[in-house]
């Protein structure tokens, strides 16, 4: 699998405060990635210096095969930058221009004219399913709706990466869907995605590999599986709620944990749960619900980074 995006060691300081002290991470050709870290962690420093707003004390990026942070290198001309398409977490739109006025004004931003630019503001409105309010000012839209039209004025020069800020932050869950739908169809069409979000459990659902990174460093990166058998293990935890208090430790990995709550822990559940349940019913109770808790991305998360507050 070729790599589209590279860094390396990246290394920043403003002031005395470290921004990004080696981290390091790779995008490969058509992979949804997420990067994570809780706030402060580094990872606004590090997605403005790929698209050339902070340039690196130290380390190196490479986009489509071409050095960003290179003194030689400007990263406003770089041709590798033109093929870098960035969709920010705050809404970019000219909000006293109409949907196909916008669309029309950041096609030109990214040179992109003519009648390629009038046939990528068709798709953009049908993409985002705005083409029946195409001639409607943007501040008259909707969260979801300025969202999906932000999505797509930042992709309408079909860049071959994508870097994605919060893309759903306040939307409700009808447009949420809709901006997952139409960033798999970007995939599918072979974009590779960047995406940084506090929603863990998308994240979990939409992407192939997740970067974890926390005070300038990378400190986690693997698919979710590997997360997972790397830190907090496999285990999926049961718990029970029975129509009756019991007392005591019941064996077989469970535990009573409230007056009719019973919990434990098991590695195969068509295996454990069994024994599980036999015990329950010999202990004199019946099981009026049953749980299964798979491990999650937000568990990993805590893991890695701790539960303290960040602000």
């Amino acid at each position: 699998m070729s790599t589209v995006l590279s860094v390396a060691d990246a290394r920043k300081s403003f002031s005395q405060t470290k921004a990004l002290d080696g981290a390091s991470m790779t995008l490969n050709k058509g992979e949804w990635l997420a990067l994570l870290g809780p706030n402060g962690a580094g990872k606004t420093t590090l997605i403005r210096a790929v698209t050339g707003r902070v340039k690196l004390d130290a380390g190196s990026i490479t986009l489509l095969g071409q050095p960003l942070n290179g003194h030689s290198i400007d990263p406003i001309t770089n041709d590798a930058r033109k093929q870098l398409g960035v969709v920010p977490q705050d809404i970019g739109l000219y909000p006293l221009l109409t949907a196909r006025e916008n669309l029309r004004a950041f096609g030109e931003l990214h040179d992109v004219s003519g009648p390629l630019l009038e046939q990528r503001i068709a798709w953009a409105l049908d993409w985002t399913g705005l083409a029946d309010r195409a001639d409607t000012l943007t501040k008259t839209f909707s969260g979801g709706m300025k969202r999906r039209l932000n999505i797509a004025c930042g992709v309408l020069h079909r860049p071959q990466v994508v870097l994605l800020d919060e893309p759903t932050v306040g939307v409700d869950p009808q447009s949420r869907q809709r901006i997952w739908e139409m960033l798999g169809q970007l995939r599918d069409a072979g974009a590779s995605l960047l995406l940084t979000t506090h929603q863990l459990d998308e994240a979990q659902q939409v992407c192939d590999r997740i970067t974890i990174i926390d005070h300038g460093k990378t400190i986690a990166d693997g698919s979710l599986a590997e997360l997972i058998a790397q830190t907090i293990g496999r285990q999926r935890r049961i718990t029970l709620t029975l129509d009756r208090p019991l007392s005591g430790q019941l064996h077989n990995g469970l535990t009573m944990v409230g007056p009719t709550t019973a919990s434990g822990e098991v590695i195969d559940v068509a295996s454990d749960l069994p024994a599980m349940l036999d015990r329950v019913r010999a202990a004199g109770a019946r099981v009026n619900d049953l749980k299964i808790e798979a491990p999650s991305l937000q568990a990993v998360f805590i893991h890695l980074t701790g539960r303290e507050l960040r602000e």
